[in-house]
């Protein structure tokens, strides 16, 4: 729908909802409806900051532009964990690490490849880039595995530092990131890019419904975009516990499923589109992409900033947390070792998301 010459889309008439909830919390209404329009405001806000990061990395070049979108495509998941470890609310912090891994590799690469699978019979991808990023999946996997078994073997000698060694795992797992960027942005650059990379820049442009923008414009948007998604997430972290009691759920299943998904919304409806259009490597790179960010990035970051908030945090994730996320990533090594992709595969990935849910739903506190 145009109004004059703004063209109203589904996302951007979801900013309404950010002066809604400004005017709950003012009033001091029920923390569960500020939960709901905080959540609601912050996934058109994250859109605007992937746009804008988009166009400011075509003012920049591949190299900058790359690291750009390396630094900012999580922001809005890295603010809300931010908000909610300066609050003290670990657990969430470390529940919407797990719901963002999971529902990236299961809910949006499900998403997608079960759309694109049903306009198209087979999807082909890059399977190099593809396994490189699910390696790099398992990895993180493989950080969070160790804590939680250290923790078991030492369970009875409380001297042996438990917080040093996930400080000292962030920190490998950090190199491993920047490693990362250096193999796909530099060294090779070509497994991502592919033959029609301008074709592909034109069905991202197409999908996010925005002309180019200027570089004043996108760093304004940007801008403007990451202080309005911190004050929602602000207002958001500080319901989470009372909506929690209200509906009856955990903070952890608030955490991995509700909040994962408020910040990766925007990032799911460019995946599918994606895929509709025949671009799965696109919608590969953003789901699997989106979670090796997370793992390897956002969260040896909290933990990092765990000591300037003096809320040190480790990562000794729950045994069914850990579960959760090795399980999803061994079921994307299986569907995308063989680089193509349909539409039965997409629904295996959706099959498991929503059993994971459940079992988070049931899970006691």
């Amino acid at each position: 729908m145009r109004i004059g010459s703004v063209e109203i889309t589904p996302l951007s008439a979801m900013l309404v909802f950010i002066p809604i909830c400004v005017v709950l919390e003012v009033m001091h209404a029920d923390p569960a409806w500020i939960f709901i329009t905080a959540g609601l405001g912050i996934i058109p806000l994250a859109g605007l900051m992937g746009t804008a990061t988009e166009h400011l990395a075509e003012h920049y070049g591949a190299g900058i532009g790359g690291l750009l979108n390396a630094t900012f495509g999580n922001a809005a998941e890295l603010i809300i964990g931010l908000v909610a470890l300066h609050a003290g609310l670990l657990d969430v912090v470390k529940a919407s690490i797990t719901g963002s891994i999971i529902g990236n590799v299961l809910l949006v690469l499900g998403a997608s490849l079960t759309v694109g699978g049903l306009k198209f019979r087979t999807q082909r991808f890059n399977r190099t880039a593809a396994s490189v990023g699910t390696t790099l999946l398992v990895l993180s996997t493989i950080g969070l595995i160790i804590p939680a078994i250290f923790h078991m073997l030492i369970s009875d000698h409380p001297e042996v530092h438990e917080q040093e060694l996930s400080l000292e795992i962030a920190i490998v797992l950090f190199v491993c990131y920047i490693l990362s960027l250096i193999f796909s942005l530099r060294t090779h650059s070509h497994l991502y890019t592919g033959e029609a990379s301008k074709e592909s820049e034109e069905a991202i442009e197409e999908a996010l419904g925005v002309e180019s923008w200027s570089q004043k414009k996108s760093m304004v948007v940007l801008l403007v975009a990451t202080v309005l998604v911190a004050v929602m997430s602000e207002f958001l972290v500080g319901a989470v516990e009372h909506t929690a009691k209200a509906w009856g759920m955990t903070d952890v299943f608030i955490g991995v499923i509700l909040v994962a998904i408020v910040g990766n919304a925007a990032e799911h409806s460019t995946a599918v589109l994606m895929a509709m259009k025949n671009k799965v490597d696109l919608a590969i790179n953003i789901a699997i992409g989106s979670s090796i960010q997370i793992a390897l990035f956002v969260a040896p970051l909290l933990v990092f900033c765990g000591y300037l908030f003096g809320q040190p945090m480790d990562l000794l994730f729950t045994t069914f947390e850990v579960l959760a996320v090795a399980t999803s990533a061994w079921i994307v090594v299986l569907i995308t070792a063989d680089g193509e992709s349909n539409w039965l595969e997409g629904v295996m990935l959706l099959a498991v998301y929503l059993m994971l849910g459940l079992a988070f739903f049931y899970l006691p506190a």
